[in-house]
C-alpha cells in the first residue's frame, strides 16, 4: 500500500512554510510554532527557503489563507525554486487541493510532515504497523485530490467511468488494510496487557519516560540501562530498588490525533506506570511550552495524577548555572550526554516510588524460589543463615507483602536479634 508521499531522504526539498495568526495569539507564540515547523522540515529531509504569516480573523474556507497571501506564497516558493508549501495549521481535502492547484507545486500541513518524520524513524514492527494506521487514516478522506483526471468531469451522465471505479475500488482496499492493521494492534495490545499483569504480579514499578521531541529520552534511557535499548528493561540501580524503565513516543505541540489514536496501545504502557520521568530539554528557548505540550497530552490521557519526577536535561549546553533553573521547577539537572546528574535522579526515582514493606522473613532452605524473589524484586537490608532457614529483613513492593506472607516473622526467633 503506497504511503503518503510526503518526503525524501534522497533530496533536500525546498519548502515555503507558513502559518496564520488569529486575533487570541501572540506573535512570539507564531514565531516559535513555525521556528519548530522548519525544524520538522529539516528532520524530513527538506530545506526552509521561506516564512511566511497571516494575521486572519478566521481561515478562508476555500484556502485557507488570504487570496493575496496564496499569491505572496506563490511568489516566494517561484522565486526560491521551492517544490512544496506547508502549513503550520490542519489543511481540510479541500483545501489542501485548492492550495496546490493555486501554487502549482506539493502541498501538505504539520499533520502529513509529523506523520512522515515518524514513519521515517520507526524501527519496531509495531511502531511501523501504528505509523501506517495513522497515515491511512489521513489519507482516505483525500484520495479524491489523488484522481485529477476526475476533476474535469462534472456532474451527471458521463462522470460514471472507470476512474471512479477504481477511485470506490482504493477506498476499499484502505479500509480493508485498516481494518487489518488494527486487528494486528489489537493482538498488540492484549500481549502488552499481559506483560502488565505479569509485571504487576512480580511487584516490580514501572518507571515511564515521558518528554517533548528531541529532549533525550532515548538517550537517557540508554545511559540508564547501559546498552543502546529501543524498549523497555529492567535497572537495578546499586543499593536501589529495581523498576522497570519503558519509553514512549515524542510528545510535540498540535501532535495529529491520528497519531495519538494509532499510538494508543503504546500510549497505554502510561496507566500502568508507577511514576512518570518527564524529561526536559533545559536548553531550548521553548522550554515552557515544550512542558506545558507533555502535561496537556498526559492530562488528555487521564495520566496527569501520577507521581511524577521532572529532569531538566542537557544542561551541558546551558551558559547559565543548571542548579538554578532545576531549582525553580523542582527538577533534577542531569546530562544524559555525558552521565551528569544520574545518582541524584535515581535517588528521585527512588523516593517517587510507591511504598514498600520493611519486614524480616524466615524462608526455608527448600523455598530457593521465594529467596530468590526477594532478591529480584526487593531491597535485602540484611541476612543471617541457621541450619534450616535463611532470615532476611528486606524491603519488598506491597504487591508482594501477601505471596510472602507465610515466610514473616511475627515475634522474634532464634537469631532474629542479629538484624538492626
Amino acid at each position: 500500500m503506497k504511503r503518503v508521499a510526503t518526503g525524501t531522504r534522497s533530496t533536500r526539498e525546498r519548502a515555503v512554510i507558513a502559518a496564520l495568526r488569529r486575533p487570541s495569539q501572540r506573535r512570539f507564540q507564531i514565531d516559535e510554532s513555525l521556528e519548530e515547523l522548519a525544524g520538522l522540515v529539516t528532520a524530513a529531509g527538506g530545506t526552509v527557503v521561506g516564512r511566511i504569516t497571516q494575521d486572519r480573523a478566521a481561515p478562508a474556507p476555500g484556502l485557507f489563507f488570504g487570496r493575496g497571501k496564496i499569491d505572496e506564497i506563490g511568489q516566494t516558493a517561484r522565486a526560491e525554486s521551492a517544490v512544496l508549501f506547508v502549513s503550520d495549521d490542519p489543511l481540510s481535502p479541500i483545501q489542501e487541493r485548492n492550495i496546490s492547484q493555486a501554487l502549482g507545486i506539493k502541498v501538505i500541513d504539520r499533520t502529513a510532515l509529523i506523520l512522515d518524520i515518524f514513519a521515517q524513524r520507526a524501527r519496531t514492527s509495531e511502531g511501523k504497523l501504528q505509523v501506517e494506521l495513522a497515515q491511512l487514516t489521513y489519507l482516505l478522506p483525500r484520495l479524491v485530490g489523488q484522481w485529477t483526471h476526475l476533476e474535469r468531469l462534472g456532474g451527471g451522465i458521463g462522470t460514471r467511468g472507470p476512474g471512479e471505479t477504481q477511485l470506490e475500488s482504493d477506498r476499499r482496499a484502505i479500509r480493508r488494510k485498516v481494518m487489518q492493521i488494527r486487528r494486528q494492534l489489537d493482538g498488540v495490545q492484549v500481549h502488552r496487557r499481559l506483560q502488565r499483569q505479569g509485571r504487576r504480579r512480580s511487584g516490580v514499578p514501572v518507571v515511564a519516560l515521558v518528554g517533548y521531541t528531541n529532549a533525550g529520552k532515548t538517550t537517557l534511557l540508554n545511559r540508564l540501562a547501559g546498552s543502546q535499548l529501543t524498549a523497555a528493561d529492567q535497572l537495578h540501580p546499586e543499593g536501589g530498588r529495581r523498576f522497570v524503565l519503558t519509553d514512549t513516543v515524542g510528545f510535540i505541540r498540535k501532535l495529529p490525533h491520528e497519531l495519538v489514536a494509532a499510538f494508543r496501545a503504546t500510549l497505554e504502557e502510561l496507566a500502568d506506570a508507577d511514576v512518570l520521568l518527564h524529561v526536559v530539554d533545559a536548553s531550548h528557548p521553548a522550554i515552557d511550552d515544550h512542558m506545558k505540550a507533555v502535561d496537556d497530552l498526559l492530562v488528555e490521557l487521564g495520566v496527569a495524577d501520577r507521581p511524577t519526577v521532572l529532569a531538566m536535561n542537557k544542561i551541558d549546553r546551558l551558559e547559565t548555572d543548571p542548579s538554578v533553573l532545576a531549582a525553580r521547577r523542582e527538577a533534577v539537572a542531569i546530562s544524559a550526554a555525558d552521565g551528569t546528574g544520574l545518582e541524584a535522579l535515581l535517588k528521585a526515582i527512588e523516593r517517587a516510588l510507591p511504598p514498600v514493606g520493611n519486614l524480616t522473613l524466615r524462608i526455608p532452605h527448600g523455598e530457593g524460589a521465594s529467596l530468590a524473589l526477594c532478591y529480584e524484586r526487593g531491597r535485602v537490608l540484611a541476612r543471617r543463615d541457621t541450619p534450616g532457614h535463611v532470615e532476611l529483613e528486606v524491603d519488598l513492593p506491597v504487591g508482594l507483602l501477601g505471596a510472602l506472607a507465610r515466610y514473616r516473622v511475627t515475634e522474634p526467633g532464634p537469631g532474629a536479634g542479629m538484624i538492626d
